[in-house]
């Protein structure tokens, strides 16, 4: 059974082979076809040259004894001319493989990146709170871009080297056929070394993947701008530093282990093949004294012989990268394998141009998939168009995750979403968040101009200069963008030259001002006042509020007094909406609702 399992294993990485060489023939074709035409002249070309030397040498020897020196050293001239021909165009094999390997390597790169990205964005989002997820992701961002580069430089070295060795293989047989048996035999210990210390380089980066991560987090956190000033406050740096020596001290332990014990096993190897060499030496020297071979023979034999060791070493480095190499990209097919739970229906349905109906929750529960409790359990509301919703209840009650799944960011595990009465499942999700704005608590910062950053709310109209100006407008963003020294064209943030950093109740406005962008049916702001003074929240409220009269519109908000003229609130309480209603009801039934507004009132008093 184990002999079936390792069998179907070493097909698998056959095939794997295949796919990587797929990937290479996507990302540059022409470069391919260009490199295989270099690889047969890189292959045959020295035999010609070691040919026409050897050619070279007899005539030279049988010219010191002829009598007509003239005649001798004419051939002579003819053959060192074709021989200057052969270096010629072995020099330019050489120098093109070298452009066409270096171009091709940096196309592969970027195909690599663009899978990699495409699927890191397609991902569901449930995938981004699994840590399983991100040592996945750091092993194939760190390997495969360089490992399938490497596939393609195996794969034409494995072919070069076999060209070659065809070549050398008819040279030696006519010595002696012990030598081709020889010859790969003394190969044989060098490339079980290799072959070990793959599997184990490979095993030991997928069991470092957590630590290099957790190195790289602390590196993070020392050399980030976003944490310099605690690190300088509550001098966290020189404990920061040490964590992070001892999380590379740990690495190179363990990885010092496997190359110490590579370093015996390649010497060896290596010792075995010089040795070989040497047995060689001495047998054609002897049949040199014999007379039986010209002193050409002995020099081509032996270097034929020295360069079919090189070829065969590069053979079988190849066929080891190859395994290697697969070893590693076996990350790169499994993150690029990672299957969705929010799939597309193979038809979906149009969204309509506007909302009708409005939405509903329909006995809606959730449970987030690496979570062990109930978020949202058995929620049933409806958002009508024209409506201003709020949300309120205290932090991690549910509320974010009512909107991502509104959002279809996740699918709920019990219960449906309908939007104009069609279930949220058949429409195509990408088209589903188009019909929907929201602004997260944790809205993202983009160290982009202004411009950018609020345009990224719609990139279909990211040359709308009045649209752009007008969002900027509603959110109260554009009084203090007047002022920037490059106003919309300004690049926010200091991670790059001429950067403005925002306070965060500026870089609040302009997350605000990238929702009124959108112009989408829905709109959603989850906490959008947070950072905002008194004047500037009562600004956004009334602009969001005449936003919801022609669409429908949700806030999540702390802040009772911004939810006041809601339509409609949901009160939540450990993921379930224990009240609802408008504010003076809530206020009137004395339960949770009238609690909180009380005890946020008492700070005004």
């Amino acid at each position: 059974m184990q002999t079936v399992r390792a069998s179907i294993a070493k097909i698998q990485r056959l095939l794997s082979w295949g796919r990587v060489l797929r990937l290479v023939w996507q990302s540059s074709p022409q470069w391919t076809v260009a490199r295989t035409v270099l690889l047969f002249m890189q292959g045959l070309m020295p035999l010609l040259w070691f040919y026409i030397v050897k050619l070279i040498v007899d005539a030279t020897a049988a010219g010191v004894q002829a009598t007509n020196t003239d005649v001798t050293f004419n051939s002579v001239l003819g053959l060192l001319g074709m021989l200057g021909l052969v270096v010629v165009i072995m020099d330019l094999s050489d120098s093109a493989s070298e452009f066409v390997d270096e171009s091709q390597a940096l196309l592969v790169t970027n195909h690599i990146f663009a899978r990699l990205h495409g699927k890191a964005i397609s991902a569901d989002l449930e995938y981004y709170e699994n840590p399983e997820y991100y040592d996945t992701l750091h092993h194939t961002q760190k390997e495969a871009p360089a490992r399938t580069a490497l596939v393609l430089k195996d794969c034409v070295d494995l072919c070069r080297g076999l060209i070659s060795l065809l070549a050398v293989a008819g040279v030696l047989l006519s010595l002696h056929w012990m030598f081709i048996v020889l010859l790969v035999v003394t190969k044989v210990p060098e490339v079980l070394a290799h072959l070990k210390y793959a599997r184990e380089v490979y095993r030991l980066g997928r069991q470092q993947a957590s630590t290099e991560r957790k190195a790289n987090y602390f590196n993070w956190l020392l050399t980030d701008g976003w944490h310099a000033k605690e690190n300088r406050l509550f001098a966290l740096g020189e404990g920061f530093m040490q964590r992070f020596q001892d999380l590379r001290q740990q690495l190179f332990r363990e990885r010092l282990a496997i190359l110490l014990k590579n370093f015996i096993r390649k010497f060896l190897g290596k010792v075995s093949g010089n040795l070989a060499g040497v047995a060689l030496l001495v047998y054609v020297t002897d049949r040199a004294f014999q007379g039986e071979i010209t002193i050409g023979d002995y020099f081509l034999f032996y270097w034929v012989f020295r360069w079919g060791t090189a070829n065969l070493q590069l053979v079988l480095r190849s066929l080891v990268g190859l395994y290697e190499n697969n070893l590693f990209l076996s990350s790169l097919y499994e993150f690029l394998a990672l299957p969705s739970r929010v799939k597309a229906p193979l038809e979906p349905r149009a969204i309509a141009r506007s909302l009708q109906t409005g939405i509903e929750f329909e006995q809606v529960s959730f449970q987030y998939p690496t979570g062990t409790r109930q978020c949202l359990e058995e929620i049933t509301l409806s958002i009508r168009p024209g409506e201003l919703v709020a949300l309120v209840g205290e932090n991690g009650v549910g509320k974010t995750t009512l909107i991502k799944l509104l959002c279809r960011l996740y699918d709920p595990t019990a219960g449906r979403i309908t939007w104009n009465g069609i279930n949220l499942r058949e429409f195509d999700p990408t088209e589903l968040r188009q019909a929907i704005s929201v602004v997260f608590q944790d809205y993202a910062h983009y160290d982009l101009t202004v411009r950018e950053n609020i345009a990224f709310g719609k990139l279909a109209f990211a040359d709308d200069t009045d649209r752009v100006v007008q969002a900027a407008k509603s959110s109260g963003a554009h009084a203090f963008i007047q002022n920037l020294p490059q106003q919309y064209e300004t690049v926010l943030g200091k991670r790059f030259d001429e950067g403005e950093e925002l306070s965060i109740g500026q870089w609040q406005k302009i997350a605000i001002a990238r929702a009124f962008f959108r112009d989408a049916q829905v709109i959603v702001l989850d906490e959008p006042t947070s950072a905002l003074d008194a004047k500037a929240e009562a600004e956004v409220f009334e602009q969001f509020r005449r936003l919801a009269d022609d669409r429908a519109a949700v806030m999540i908000s702390h802040r009772l007094s911004s939810v006041k003229k809601a339509d409609r609130i949901y009160v939540f309480d450990q993921g379930r909406i224990v009240e609802q209603g408008r504010h003076d009801e809530l206020i009137q039934q004395q339960g949770i609702y009238a609690r909180m507004f009380e005890m946020q009132a008492q700070h005004y008093r």
